[in-house]
């Protein structure tokens, strides 16, 4: 059973960080980009960031880079993003997806065959 499942969202003040995780079960992740994405009520999903199967190729919407870090370890089926300064506007629902060979398809929501459940980022003092 393919699955990804988010982690380690939760509730920070304004300049701090936190680290979220996607778990890959049911399927490697070797010839997978993933892509997180975020969601606020009422609004489009939004693309964040994307690493491509071997970490060779990272994409950022402009809002995060510098703040953000994406990254992976496929031994343990796991992909990161690191987020440091935090904004009140990160606030969201932060998910992944994954998509085969690359990150062709960032940051469009279109082209992704398996989505995990999110998890929620709340920044707020």
């Amino acid at each position: 059973q393919v699955q990804l499942v988010e982690s380690g969202g939760g509730l920070v003040q304004p300049g701090r960080s936190l680290k979220l995780s996607c778990a890959a079960s049911g399927f490697s992740l070797d010839y997978y980009a993933i892509t997180w994405f975020r969601q606020v009520p009422g609004k489009e999903r939004e693309g964040v960031s994307c690493i491509s199967p071997s970490a060779e190729h990272m994409y950022y919407t402009d809002s995060v880079k510098g703040r953000f870090a994406i990254s992976r370890n496929n031994r343990v089926n796991t992909v990161y993003l690191q987020m440091d300064n935090l904004k009140p506007e990160d606030t969201a629902r932060y998910y992944c997806a994954r998509q085969l060979y690359s990150c062709s398809g960032y940051p469009s929501v279109a082209g992704f065959d398996a989505w995990g459940q999110g998890t929620q980022v709340t920044v707020s003092s």
